[in-house]
């Protein structure tokens, strides 16, 4: 039975303090992302800003380090989005998506997919030509091209083979990240990475419920309910009365705590529809934020827990573009914490 109902302001503050924007902590880099649930990077120094906002004493040559030495591994993982995560997290999190991402592309490629078997001949391909070490995708295309297939290929090829990006592409120093490389090989099963993937995502935007688990994912209901069923977690029902899943002994501070401002960066999935009861993005602005003119989504600030506006970068200065009028003193603040931004960005 679900018991106690958590208010929106509630869920507010328990997705705050489970991606580290309530307070900023003394966390190593790797605990961190672990924490968060990994951060999204299709843009690489989205990665930097978010650690920025979430630890003490963060600089940009920790995540670099961290990726060169295979601390932190960068992959397509969640949603078929390229993340960071822990090399840890890495295979347990790829064996979750596994299945559901490669059915995902059979259906919407269309014309562009091989059959399974293609596929699977192609990731071989693939896998003999990164034994001899990290090849750039223009050169994995012509590899593909000379064993008789279309370019078009290239753009699933990645789903039945386990390729990350690796250093120096994918990082503040080279943003693009186009260098391939294998991943460390690790033997996990279905059943074990599935039921990690749940206690990531609950650990790092918990409580919330089956469905938000299966949009963060991007892996279907009907394939997480029996993992979900047979693990031990609390239940709370939010105002709708749909029932929320917690594991034990998360944080859920009282709706009262204040949270301070926060810039956070494009595509923080903390502003993804799969956490859309807590209202860190409200609804009147997540046109906004998200929309077909911005494809990448907007730089944004929080006040009191909830995006406010966006931000740029621009001349050595954070420059606010606020969404309603602002208070004086948290403008006041803004600025204060803008103008840190500006000195981690311009350093």
């Amino acid at each position: 039975m679900a018991g106690r109902i958590l208010d929106t302001r509630t869920l507010n503050r328990a997705l705050l303090a489970r991606q580290l924007l309530l307070e900023r902590r003394n966390r190593s880099i790797t605990r961190a992302i672990e924490m968060v649930g990994g951060l999204q990077t299709q843009y690489a120094p989205s990665a930097y800003i978010g650690l920025w906002s979430r630890l003490d004493g963060f600089s940009r040559p920790q995540l670099t380090r961290a990726l060169e030495q295979g601390k932190i591994i960068q992959g397509t993982l969640m949603r078929v989005t390229i993340h960071i995560v822990s090399a840890r997290d890495y295979p347990l999190l790829t064996e979750a998506v596994r299945r559901s991402r490669q059915e995902w592309w059979l259906r919407i490629a269309r014309g562009r997919a091989l059959d399974p078997a293609g596929q699977i001949e192609v990731a071989s391909i693939l896998r003999d030509a990164l034994k001899d070490g990290p090849k750039t995708g223009v050169q994995l295309i012509e590899i593909l091209v000379a064993n008789g297939f279309s370019r078009d290929i290239w753009e699933g090829a990645g789903l039945w083979i386990d390729m990350i990006r690796v250093p120096p592409s994918g990082t503040w120093e080279r943003r693009r990240a186009d260098l391939y490389g294998l991943a460390p090989s690790g033997s996990v099963s279905e059943a074990e990475g599935l039921e990690y993937l749940v206690r990531r995502y609950l650990g790092g935007f918990g409580p919330a419920t089956l469905k938000d688990v299966s949009l963060w994912a991007g892996v279907p209901m009907t394939t997480l309910k029996p993992v979900v069923e047979a693990m031990s977690l609390r239940r709370f029902r939010d105002r709708e009365d749909e029932v929320l899943l917690d594991l034990p002994r998360q944080p859920i501070p009282e709706a009262g705590v204040p949270a301070p401002v926060r810039f956070l960066p494009t595509w923080d999935a903390s502003l993804l529809v799969h956490a859309r009861r807590t209202q860190i993005l409200p609804e009147e602005y997540r046109s906004a934020v998200f929309n077909n003119k911005n494809p990448h989504s907007v730089p944004t600030f929080l006040v009191d827990g909830a995006v406010a506006g966006s931000w740029r970068h621009e001349g050595g200065k954070v420059r606010l573009h606020p969404f309603a009028p602002l208070p004086r003193g948290i403008r006041r603040e803004l600025e204060e914490e803008g103008g840190r931004l500006a000195v981690f960005l311009s350093d």
